[in-house]
């Protein structure tokens, strides 16, 4: 089947100064997308942003609902209708026993790991619906899928996520919006730095593949996900997990 030419769309990345964001954003901005990179981190997002070609950084705090709408309206002035959101931004938590897990860790990774995705996915839908079109990507987990010990919040928030995801698609199916999320096994970032290394080696041993994911191989998913080509794809949850997935 003959490849068609991508529109030029404008897209936001968030968590996009690092690790799997960056990753995404790069591939993004080589295929002619203006991408916009939030990170809490202004100073970080400029950065990131200065080495790709059309990117910009922006530092949003996408816990906070204000910050996010303002951010939105912020881009689509300077630079046009949504056209691409990938929610990236997210954090392991505390590594612990259920007994003793610590409830500010459960909040903290909430907070981040799915009611950004709320504020964001919101934001960008009631833009994307002036146009009519959109291709919104979550990043879940196979976490979201399995469970992993010792990080029940991490494991709710991607569950969450996922089903977020289904429930937003579907709403929207009958339009040209498109919202599906991937569920990543361990892949080699910075984010893995998070994990003590008996962590490490468990979550890897579970992987057929028998390595750790490499973030390229992340991104070229969500690109296509982010893509016109994914038109009948909607309210789904695409496996890039080395085998490790059951379902």
């Amino acid at each position: 089947m003959a490849q068609t030419q991508e529109t030029q769309r404008v897209a936001i990345v968030t968590g996009g100064a690092g690790g799997l964001g960056f990753a995404i954003a790069e591939r993004l901005a080589d295929q002619g997308h203006v991408v916009a990179i939030w990170d809490l981190d202004e100073e970080r997002a400029g950065a990131a942003a200065a080495r790709l070609p059309k990117a910009h950084g922006y530092g949003v705090d996408v816990t906070d609902r204000a910050a996010v709408d303002a951010a939105m309206s912020r881009v689509v002035d300077e630079f046009g209708p949504l056209g691409i959101l990938v929610n990236s931004a997210g954090h392991n938590g505390p590594l612990e026993a259920f007994a003793d897990y610590p409830f500010d860790g459960w909040r903290f990774v909430m907070t981040l790991n799915l009611d950004a995705v709320f504020h964001c996915c919101q934001a960008g839908v009631r833009e994307m619906l002036k146009t009519g079109y959109g291709r919104i990507v979550n990043l879940a987990s196979i976490a979201g899928k399995e469970g992993n010990p010792n990080a029940v919040a991490y494991s709710a928030s991607k569950a969450g996520v996922i089903g977020l995801t289904k429930s937003v698609g579907k709403e929207l199916a009958t339009t040209q919006i498109r919202v599906n999320c991937v569920t990543p096994a361990a892949i080699e970032t910075e984010m893995l730095s998070q994990l003590t290394p008996e962590f490490k080696a468990f979550v890897t041993s579970k992987i057929p593949v028998g390595r750790l994911g490499r973030a390229e191989e992340v991104a070229s998913l969500v690109a296509w996900l982010a893509s016109e080509e994914c038109s009948f794809s909607t309210g789904a949850v695409f496996d890039v997990s080395g085998g490790r997935a059951t379902y």
